[in-house]
């Protein structure tokens, strides 16, 4: 039971994380890599704040505007350098391998014996966790959907949609997407804070593969649940991101795997929902044929 309450745990924090990644994957319509170079950068700020006495809350903050800088660099690199948006993203999560590494001054730091935002607020066990960790997520929903119902945050979906109608309609898309991109790495940093605080360290390859993770959560939630809202498919991320960390517990309890063989399972998780729609359309085809 407590292995199930911990998969929950985990899977509706890392839920902060999918849908940070969701604003630059579906929204604006760009796979960012950038996402693992901000999800430690968040953590090694975080981290390194606390043990030199800042406390929590602040440091997640900090972590979060810190985020907002790593999508700036890799918005100015799209659309300004004109560089490829894949490129650019590894432009700069491999920028922030070694900024990591200055900001902790080693590979990984712990947080024995300091506090952070669960123990202030006096957190004894899984339920109270999950508690905190939804309230959060509700928190980053609503944020992000009164945003977009905003004239900038329509401005961001229109130029993910069809960037050439946008800027027929005045829309300046560079400025757009550089938003959107600090947008989404903000949130990203931050759900590297909390985890980080969550687990304890951080550690400068924890990033390595978090894409994976996060592009699960939305292709699962996107597959599980068919025509919602906007709103309701920022939900549906969190139900994915919780049936994600479940399917890889079940895999490990059946021991079909190893625990060092997650990433593999990730990936063809990831495949497998991918594929889904085209499976379930051939399904149909031949059973009218």
């Amino acid at each position: 039971m407590s292995l199930i309450l911990s998969s929950i745990c985990q899977g509706i924090l890392f839920g902060i994380l999918s849908i940070g990644l969701f604003i630059s994957f579906r929204i604006l319509n760009i796979a960012d890599m950038t996402t693992e170079g901000s999800f430690v950068l968040g953590a090694s700020v975080c981290v390194s704040l606390i043990r030199v006495g800042v406390d929590p809350f602040t440091s997640c903050i900090i972590a979060f505007f810190m985020g907002s800088l790593a999508g700036l660099v890799t918005g100015i690199l799209i659309s300004y350098c004109k560089i490829p948006s894949l490129l650019a993203g590894i432009l700069t999560m491999t920028a922030l391998i070694s900024i990591n590494l200055r900001i902790m001054n080693s590979p990984n730091l712990n947080l024995l014996n300091y506090k952070t935002i669960f123990d202030y607020i006096h957190l004894k066990n899984e339920f109270n966790i999950i508690f905190i960790a939804i309230i959060l997520n509700i928190l980053i929903i609503l944020c992000i959907y009164k945003f977009f119902k905003t004239e900038i945050g329509q401005a961001i979906i229109a130029t993910g949609d069809n960037e050439k109608m946008a800027k027929s309609l005045g829309i300046s898309t560079n400025n757009m997407t550089i938003f959107a991109l600090m947008i989404s790495n903000a949130i990203i940093s931050f759900s590297g804070a909390i985890i980080s605080q969550y687990n304890g360290f951080s550690d400068v390859n924890s990033g390595i593969g978090i894409i994976v993770v996060a592009l699960s959560a939305i292709i699962i939630g996107e597959i599980l649940f068919e025509n919602l809202s906007f709103l309701k498919r920022l939900i549906s991320i969190i139900y994915g991101s919780i049936i994600y960390r479940l399917i890889l517990l079940l895999v490990l309890h059946l021991k079909i795997i190893k625990a060092n063989d997650f990433k593999l399972i990730s990936a063809c998780l990831i495949v497998v929902f991918l594929s889904f729609p085209k499976i379930k359309e051939n399904i149909r085809l031949k059973r009218r044929n």
